[in-house]
């Protein structure tokens, strides 16, 4: 339980601060959703989907690369100026190359040839890019405070920004990534001042091939991860008008359908964010604690705590969506998410079990990466977006939002059982998977039960809510408690 308290902590660290700039941040949807039309938010959802793919490229996983070779402190500082020069190099020549290819791109993300805002996304790429090795660095050598202080710079200047552009100078969507670009570039240049001494490393091929064999195949997974992710937007504005106007009405476009997703997609931030705070704890640890005669049953206990943590979170936002999303903030007259968005609300609960899948292939990738069996993750998430696209084909023009997000849901699910087989095989560790997969059943039935609860007994919607919470909640401890018990 002593290493399960010092994982918790740093957890803890990455996720009050995560927690905090993702609160800041999740300000911006009812600032957007209450200014821009649902087709203008559509262009600024496709946008961001562009920049998550593309980072894959740009960051060739020198993430991953890093924390597997940079906790060698004697050689911590040649690998760090090594990938640090490399990616600097690769991200100005991607830079030029996306550039000449813009009159293929714009078009794809709703943008014509040669608008600034294609400048100001590869300017956000290149300075993220940048910054991608030197917050490694500060997980490995465990600055969770100083992590927890540049993100959450990050995201005051992005908000603060947004708010004075579209409120005070009444700007456009161009806003938005104006602000992201200035938030990118401080945030580079203060990690850079962090980690300067690092540069008085050496060159060193050697390495840089090593680090690219073990990288590389994050290319393949990553841009699978990202069209598992983010590629449902664009079959979304695919969509046949007809088809739209059949699901939603006359007065709906795709890219009103585009933006109404994007908006309710937000609320699975939520389950996102407990998987990213704890993603950014969990690497740094079980690598450490990989050597230990005890670590297989850590890491089992691990995946049980980590279900109980994910059972909250979806109870609480799938349960009370309704309610989440009617909040008004103070001062701005703005709902949380703006009333024209609401029809997308449907979509809540299969995305929020889908992040939980991913949070469960985080967990079970420890075997991989201790194995160092990379090659794996490039075919088991390349599995997943064959999945995702295939079922996007498929369900999108049948049941359009829920077709995306049940897409997304296959994918996950399919993902996460595939590398538990591949991660055990390589790494044996007692995963109580039949709980964890009993957990996510007890809390879709609590979901799936509150109309009945409301329509057929007449309880009121809030009662219902709260009952059903509480009362599968403490089931989910329950099972836990005995699971975490039973690993010792």
């Amino acid at each position: 339980m002593k290493k399960l308290k010092e994982l918790f902590s740093d957890t803890l660290i990455y996720g009050i601060s995560s927690v905090f700039a993702r609160f800041i941040g999740y300000l911006l949807v009812p600032l957007h959703t209450g200014v821009f039309a649902e087709n203008q938010y559509g262009i600024v959802t496709l946008v961001f989907a562009a920049i998550a793919l593309f980072n894959v490229l740009f960051t060739m996983g020198m993430e991953s690369t890093y924390i597997r070779y940079g906790k060698d402190r004697d050689k911590a500082e040649d690998i760090f100026k090594t990938l640090q020069l490399f990616l600097l190099g690769t991200s100005l020549l991607f830079v030029v190359l996306i550039w000449l290819l813009q009159p293929l791109i714009a078009p794809r993300i709703g943008l014509p040839s040669g608008d600034p805002i294609l400048w100001m996304m590869l300017g956000i790429l290149f300075f993220d890019t940048i910054a991608v090795v030197p917050f490694a660095e500060l997980r490995i050598v465990r600055r969770p405070k100083t992590f927890a202080v540049l993100k959450t710079a990050n995201v005051i200047v992005n908000l603060g920004l947004n708010f004075y552009l579209i409120l005070g100078l009444d700007y456009g969507i161009e806003a938005v990534f104006i602000s992201n670009l200035v938030a990118s570039f401080l945030t580079a240049i203060a990690t850079a001042l962090f980690t300067l001494p690092l540069f008085k490393g050496s060159w060193d091929k050697d390495l840089l091939k090593k680090a690219l064999y073990f990288g590389l195949p994050f290319i393949p997974a990553g841009f699978g991860h990202a069209i598992n992710e983010l590629v449902d937007r664009f079959f979304l504005k695919g969509m046949d008008p007809g088809t739209v106007a059949s699901l939603y009405g006359a007065e709906y476009t795709p890219d009103d359908v585009v933006g109404i997703y994007g908006a309710c997609y937000k609320l699975a931030v939520f389950m996102l964010l407990i998987v990213q705070m704890f993603r950014m704890a969990w690497q740094p640890f079980f690598m450490r604690e990989s050597d230990e005669e005890s670590a297989p049953v850590t890491f089992a206990q691990t995946f049980s705590a980590f279900n109980v943590a994910a059972a909250a979170v979806f109870l609480g936002v799938a349960l009370f969506a309704e309610q989440i999303v009617s909040v008004k903030i103070p001062f701005l007259d703005f709902y949380l998410v703006g009333q024209e968005y609401w029809l997308g609300l449907k979509v809540v609960p299969l995305l929020l079990i889908a992040y939980w899948f991913q949070g469960w292939y985080i967990n079970f990738s420890a075997g991989i990466f201790i194995s160092e069996n990379t090659q794996s993750l490039a075919r088991i998430t390349l599995f997943g977006a064959g999945i995702t696209i295939i079922c996007n084909i498929i369900l999108v023009p049948l049941w359009g939002m829920m077709g995306a997000a049940t897409a997304t849901l296959i994918s996950y699910s399919s993902m996460a059982l595939l590398i538990f087989y591949y991660s055990t095989k390589a790494y044996a560790v007692p995963y109580n998977i039949w709980e964890g997969l009993g957990i996510i059943v007890c809390c879709a039935t609590a979901v799936w039960l509150k109309p009945l609860l409301v329509n057929a007994i007449l309880m009121p919607g809030i009662l219902a809510s709260v009952f059903l919470f509480v009362v599968t909640l403490g089931l989910v401890l329950a099972l836990s408690f005995y699971s975490i018990n039973k690993a010792k």
